[in-house]
């Protein structure tokens, strides 16, 4: 299954760089995304290194969810796709 990095989570002034907004096509409201609460993410750079996180709540009422990788995600990352496992 593919999703679609959105943005970083984070407020007006600040930015977590670990933790990014992830959307996934096929699932547009907040009951059907708690179903994929505790699954593995993985982004691939264009180097070819895999940076991998888990899915840990959601985000909104829109079907968004939370993602905490475990190291720090470039700005490149942004709308870039990610495979969910």
């Amino acid at each position: 299954m593919e999703g679609v990095i959105s943005s970083f989570r984070g407020s007006r002034r600040t930015k977590s760089n670990t933790q990014m907004v992830l959307k996934v096509e096929k699932f547009e409201n907040r009951e059907k995304a708690a179903s994929l609460i505790g699954r593995a993410v993985i982004w691939k750079s264009p180097a070819g290194k895999a940076i991998k996180g888990k899915i840990t709540n959601v985000h909104g009422n829109s079907g968004a969810l939370r993602v905490n990788f475990e190291k720090g995600m470039p700005g490149q990352s942004v709308s870039q796709k990610v495979s969910v496992e």
